[in-house]
């Protein structure tokens, strides 16, 4: 089969199209010929070696969506020819709410969706909701999944809350204006860019605001009357004025930190307001469950920014790196 190998870190012009062997699955594991995958920072960090756990050479990738084109001889909950996604969280655990000291993400160290055919645990497919394309369900699964896990499972968002998503464009960004949006609450963003504002707005933002304007939270306080609850993955200075817009009992739901320590982070504020600072990432294969029910309910599609073929996989990397794109990168896969 072909697929992107990666044998040593560096940046996204590492990664080489080869042909490998085909997987052959385990008792217990499926082999999916994917039809297409997504792409997203995880891959990025890979890749220049900034993620634990890297072992080489191998596969990358996450996301993807296919049909199954063998089964081990204990897989029962699929046959070959179903259409799945794929959950990319591995070794979860018993416990729903914590997960385990094994837990890994599909592709790297475990190969990954970068290829025509991917090996995965049986319990990790899921069919795939039959009003999305191909491209629209490889783009769900790793964002989709952290993105319900902080806005719902963590967040714990009720109807006619008052959301706030700093730094809209990404994929998870993305999913949580439209899971918030679907299940009532009121979503507001924040970027640099009008134009992410304003894409927001069209798949569930009710209103936004430019942060590189001097008086960004003011704006976002006037805008709003005051968050119930923010959701982060920007870090740094941003986190640290969250609090300032936190009404009484708000919550804070940190799944990532791309610009790093957060300085000068006020306790006080905290504390008089009685906020909850909460840590999520990735999600449980319950999470996974749900959030497949909550896009099939709603009929959600993913927001696609642009789609590459597989070997293209290095300009689509760069594409994230710049963080040009607004919603998910997809690859096609070539099927033959």
């Amino acid at each position: 089969m072909k697929a992107m190998m990666l044998r040593e870190t560096g940046g996204p012009e590492q990664l080489k199209l080869e042909e490998v062997d085909t997987p052959i699955p385990g008792s217990k594991e499926v082999v999916v010929r994917l039809k297409a995958a997504a792409v997203n920072r995880r891959d990025l960090l890979v890749i220049q070696g900034r993620y634990p756990g890297i072992k080489l050479p191998a596969i990358p990738g996450s996301d993807g969506a296919g049909e199954i084109a063998a089964i081990g001889d204990e897989v029962s909950n699929v046959v070959p020819g179903d259409q799945v996604i794929i959950n990319p969280g591995l070794n979860w655990g018993s416990d729903m709410h914590i997960k385990n000291a094994e837990f890994t993400v599909l592709g790297v160290p475990a190969n990954g969706t970068y290829a025509q055919y991917v090996k995965v645990p049986a319990e990790n497919v899921y069919s795939k909701p039959s009003h999305l394309s191909w491209e629209e369900a490889a783009a769900l699964p790793l964002a989709g999944l952290t993105a319900y896990r902080a806005l719902v499972t963590k967040g714990k968002v009720k109807k006619g809350e008052t959301v706030l998503i700093p730094g809209v464009g990404g994929g998870v960004a993305t999913y949580i204006v439209q899971f918030a949006a679907a299940l009532g609450a009121k979503v507001y963003v924040t970027s640099s860019k009008e134009e992410k504002i304003e894409k927001a707005k069209s798949f569930g933002a009710t209103g936004g605001i430019n942060y590189t304007a001097e008086n960004w939270a003011k704006q976002v306080q006037d805008l709003t009357g005051g968050i119930d609850l923010s959701i982060d993955s920007i870090g740094g200075e941003v986190f640290s004025i969250l609090p300032s817009l936190g009404k009484i009992g708000s919550r804070i739901v940190s799944f990532g930190a791309t610009r790093g320590p957060v300085p000068n982070f006020i306790l006080p504020s905290m504390t008089v307001k009685e906020i909850s600072v909460i840590g999520s990432t990735m999600g449980s294969p319950q999470d996974f469950a749900d959030m497949v029910k909550l896009v099939e309910q709603h009929e959600i599609r993913p927001i696609l920014d642009k789609t590459y073929s597989l070997e293209e996989v290095p300009d689509a990397l760069l594409r994230i790196e710049k963080g040009a794109n607004i919603g998910k990168i997809v690859l096609n896969i070539p099927q033959d």
